[in-house]
């Protein structure tokens, strides 16, 4: 079962609203895979990590984002993949679903979606941020339909009222659920809340932090590729 730590930092983390340079790769497949020479470039595929500052990497290099983390691991394992990070930082549900047409002009092979969590922090009504989210996997599978989808799961704190948060969490496992796709329930799983593992502002995970978070992302991801 999933732990959050203290409230008040997980409510900083969420609130991430600042601005961010970010872009980086992202992992997949077997770690018994073997290196062997290079695949072609024509044969490369697109993985796109589509959410807010945690994906964007927000007061990091971009090579300690974890987008980069897995495109590293990817790199290690010789497989045919390039991440791309659509991260931006403050980003909403309602302004994802606006930007998605502009990240779909380019081919997507996987595509991971990591938001809402702003959308909690705003306590936005839950019925529209499930709308939101599912228009941008509906968005992506009527562009690409052969597209791989990954879901990632948010937490926020009980300030709205325990049954807002717990409604909150729920709206990503449904969706995962009702779309079919892969689906990791918490994003933050031993980031959340630990002061060690987020800068100095309390908000975002430092490079140790990110480290956890592509491996939680890793260990649903390399299923897909």
């Amino acid at each position: 079962m999933l732990k959050i730590k203290p409230y008040g930092i997980l409510l900083l983390i969420l609130c991430a609203a600042c601005s961010n340079p970010n872009s980086t790769p992202a992992g997949t497949a077997k770690d018994s895979i073997q290196k062997e020479t290079p695949p072609p470039s024509s044969s490369i595929k697109n993985i796109i990590f589509f959410g807010n500052s945690l994906t964007a990497g927000y007061g990091l290099d971009l090579s300690e984002a974890y987008p980069a983390l897995i495109q590293a691991k990817i790199d290690s394992l010789n497989l045919p993949y390039k991440v791309i990070n659509a991260g931006l930082s403050g980003e909403t549900t309602a302004g994802g679903s606006s930007r998605i047409d502009w990240i779909l002009k380019q081919p997507v092979h996987v595509f991971v979606l990591e938001l809402g969590g702003n959308d909690g922090l705003r306590g936005i009504p839950l019925e529209e941020t499930a709308k939101n989210l599912q228009q941008i996997l509906d968005k992506v599978k009527e562009k690409y339909p052969d597209v791989k989808l990954m879901l990632t799961g948010m937490r926020v704190p009980p300030n709205m009222g325990k049954p807002y948060s717990e409604n909150f969490h729920k709206i990503f496992g449904d969706l995962a659920s009702s779309n079919k796709i892969a689906f990791l329930p918490f994003l933050l799983e031993g980031v959340g809340g630990e002061p060690g593992l987020n800068q100095s502002d309390g908000i975002h995970p430092t490079a140790e932090g990110q480290k956890i978070v592509a491996e939680n992302v890793w260990a649903v991801l390399k299923e897909l590729l």
